[in-house]
């Protein structure tokens, strides 16, 4: 290797040069049966990023979509989820409305307590201050309806979203697919 590549990359390091600069971005697409994913990417070289995830989601089952094709279908919010065991929904219920929480879904297992962004805070602060320890809890894109997948189509997303996630560029993937659990557990076993 050439002494001044050597004297170059120490001083990227030691920041005497500029390095690289990192672009945040999100990609969207559609995987099979039409189901919506959207993609939060952050990467030091978009062309390459853009092309593997093309790439992916053409080996997969899936195809890119322009911007602001499938994002209209998810909404920003904070998304707070209790296993069954750990509260009762009428005293959940009170917490999360009395902190501003929007809603509290039952999730088969779970309690999902849905809040908007600037209350997602208050929310998880009140339902812990409860002596309720969450299972989970983020700020999220959250889809508006949810498309059902079975038998090739669920195997095929479910492919297609594990070749996503496994990109380093990818931060989040969020998407609309509703798979039986049974299903999940028997491809994940």
């Amino acid at each position: 290797m050439p002494a001044d590549n050597i004297k170059r990359a120490i001083q990227r390091g030691t920041g005497e040069l500029p390095g690289a600069t990192y672009e945040e971005f999100s990609l969207e697409g559609y995987g099979p049966g039409g189901v919506a994913i959207l993609l939060d990417i952050n990467t030091d070289n978009r062309n390459r990023t853009v092309s593997e995830i093309r790439h992916c989601f053409g080996k997969n089952g899936g195809n890119m979509a322009e911007a602001g094709a499938v994002s209209w279908m998810f909404h920003k919010k904070g998304d707070i989820i209790i296993p069954k065991s750990a509260a009762k929904e009428d005293d959940l219920m009170n917490i999360v409305l009395e902190a501003g929480g929007e809603d509290l879904n039952d999730d088969g297992e779970n309690w999902e307590i849905l809040t908007e962004p600037s209350a997602y805070e208050a929310v998880l602060e009140a339902v812990k201050k409860a002596g309720i320890e969450p299972a989970s809890s983020s700020v999220a894109m959250i889809p508006q309806n949810y498309i059902k997948l079975e038998g090739q189509a669920a195997n095929t997303m479910i492919r297609l979203m594990e070749a996503l996630e496994d990109q380093d560029d990818v931060q989040n993937v969020h998407s609309n697919f509703d798979i039986d659990q049974k299903l999940l557990e028997e491809v994940a076993g």
